[in-house]
């Protein structure tokens, strides 16, 4: 299909041919005439955000919750600017996301012009790819072909910068044709690696399934057939943050999370496994600690679509690259295929093993009958909204890693959050991109008081837009992880990890005409909870938590998986495996 038209209908075109329905953006004098084309249409939806910043994080979350690229809509010079942190929040986690930019006309770029900014260039480092269109005729294949890389291999954002000129002028448009592409990452995996790690799983005394966000961006088939896999082979299965989900924490597998603030028994799993299948994860540092010491006995595999990421940190001494849907399909057929074995004893033996690690019972923690702890907050919001058509975002701290460790995710694509980046004021804009597309689930941000309030002017977005997003805000009046690492790292010298002049949050949502719950006392903890539950339009959720909670297990900087701080569940000093304490 071709036919002449202005670029600026072309943007709106090829949105619509891309099966686009919601877009998050912000106007400008450089996007104006796109933004003209947006208002003749009724096909598309457009959110206005309240910065840039919150628009790419509101369509990370959109993205994250639905499998689709999210679209942001912005002008140029700071409307771009304001978009570098999403965007390189987005390509740390792996997020598809198509950004648009207008930019000044193609006879000023150079020039020093009224909002203009080198866009191609700031960004290059913070995008998948990124595109500069001088010529309108080449506009919508452009715009088809960030959506293929997009979203095409290991997921990414994109940006397409747009002159002023390129939209008001006259070309010709071309519909979507993604096997024009010259990108086309290989999704089968090499089937004589496939061979050797399925022997190696046949043989395999200590196996671990090691899983990232890498299979829950490969699709719901991926999540399937990792289900599959571990069910049938009894292998334990452990995930990163941003994995979340892709196996049932409910699976009489599953070991919870891992990494510096994961579980006791997962870590050690981790350190004393002799068979590690990395399956859609990168060995980020907060997983593997110590380089040298991680995981040192272990014979280990690597899954991953993007070949960059094997051997970058972890040499893999089975190396696959391909899709994880495709190579788990192929890993299932064969090792069915040769009879479904496994060394089943040795098996039963390390499960007993993890039995006596579980014992610990890392996540331990006291009631206290005069101050929420937020562990029990987390507890209770769990337990009040289990089972619920519910999604829950963060933002960045204390507050996310409790969350990810006491809330429980029976399906993928249901746990928004800032991994690789740790970016404060993700969780509320992602929360809105997320009720956008699922406008009946409950949607649900926990935060802290210092993150919430980096984006806190998406409550004018929430309002607008009546969306129903809870602000459930862990408020502990500090900067919580700065705070506890000063304690921990640095003499208790709390330099700047708290602030002096907080807003009145019950005040402050009904300053945006929302509704605003304080809690402080435990015994009203399960009551405010539902209140919030049940109302119909967005909450800011108070919650006055114990100011100088620490977040544990964790694993200092620089230390082994079996080196752990484990709070209450121990004595004294720091557990290490074997059960030896270390004063």
């Amino acid at each position: 299909m071709t036919r002449d038209m202005t670029g600026a209908k072309m943007v709106v075109q090829a949105l619509k041919d891309q099966g686009v329905d919601t877009v998050f953006g912000y106007p400008g004098g450089a996007v104006l005439p796109i933004y003209d084309e947006v208002f003749l249409q009724n096909d598309i939806r457009h959110v206005l955000v309240r910065h840039e910043q919150g628009a790419v994080h509101a369509a990370e979350g959109y993205a994250r919750s639905t499998g689709k690229p999210g679209v942001v809509l912005v002008t140029s010079g700071p409307g771009a600017t304001n978009a570098v942190t999403g965007l390189t929040d987005a390509l740390m986690d792996s997020i598809p996301i198509v950004v648009l930019t207008g930019q000044v006309p193609t006879f000023m770029i150079g020039s020093d012009a009224f909002q203009e900014a080198d866009t191609v260039g700031i960004t290059r480092p913070c995008t998948k790819h990124n595109w500069l269109v001088k010529d309108t005729d080449k506009l919508s294949a452009v715009i088809h072909e960030a959506f293929h890389v997009a979203t095409a291999g290991r997921p990414g954002p994109v940006l397409v910068d747009i002159p002023k000129d390129v939209q008001f002028a006259t070309g010709t448009y071309t519909g979507p044709n993604a096997s024009a592409s010259h990108y086309h990452p290989r999704l089968r995996g090499d089937m004589d690696e496939i061979t050797e790690l399925v022997e190696a799983m046949e043989k395999a005394k200590k196996p671990i399934f090691y899983t990232g966000g890498g299979v829950i961006n490969s699709g719901p088939e991926a999540s399937r057939l990792l289900r599959e896999l571990v069910e049938a082979t009894g292998f334990p299965i452990t995930s990163t943050l941003m994995g979340l989900g892709a196996y049932p924490a409910s699976g009489r597998n599953w070991l919870g999370m891992l990494g510096m603030h994961g579980l006791y028994e997962a870590n050690l799993a981790m350190h004393d496994c002799d068979l590690m299948i990395n399956v859609g994860a990168r060995f980020d540092d907060r997983i593997t600690g110590r380089i040298d010491a991680f995981s040192p006995k272990s014979t280990k595999a690597h899954i991953d679509i993007d070949p960059s990421s094997i051997n970058k940190v972890i040499k893999a001494d089975i190396p696959i690259v391909g899709d994880v849907a495709h190579v788990l399909e192929d890993i299932l057929a064969l090792w069915k295929s040769r009879g479904a074995k496994t060394n089943a004893e040795a098996v039963t033996r390390w499960h007993m093993k993890i039995d006596e690690w579980r014992k610990v019972d890392c996540l331990a923690y006291t009631d206290n009958p005069k101050t929420i702890r937020p562990q029990h907050a987390l507890a209770r919001l769990e337990a009040l909204t289990k089972g619920r058509d519910r999604y829950i975002c963060t933002e960045v701290g204390q507050h996310q890693m409790w969350a990810a460790q006491y809330l429980r995710f029976e399906e993928p694509n249901r746990w928004m959050t800032s991994g690789g980046l740790g970016t404060m004021g993700y969780g509320f804009p992602a929360s809105i991109g997320v009720q956008m597309a699922h406008p009946d689930a409950l949607v649900i941000n926990v935060a802290g008081e210092a993150s919430w309030l980096m984006n806190m002017q998406e409550m004018g977005t929430a309002v607008q837009y009546r969306l129903p997003v809870k602000q459930f805000i862990l408020n502990n009046e500090r900067l919580g992880m700065v705070r506890q690492w000063q304690e921990l790292l640095h003499g208790s010298r709390y330099s700047h990890s708290w602030s002096e002049a907080l807003p009145d949050f019950v005040k402050l949502a009904e300053a945006f005409g929302a509704k605003g719950i304080l809690c402080k006392d435990p015994a009203d903890l399960d009551d405010a909870i539902m209140e919030m539950i049940d109302h119909d339009g967005p909450v800011i959720f108070d919650c006055l938590v114990e100011k100088h909670e620490n977040c544990f297990p964790m694993i200092p900087s620089g230390k082994a998986h079996n080196d752990m701080l484990l709070g209450e569940a121990e004595t004294e000093g720091v557990i290490q495996a074997g059960g030896a304490v270390l004063v």
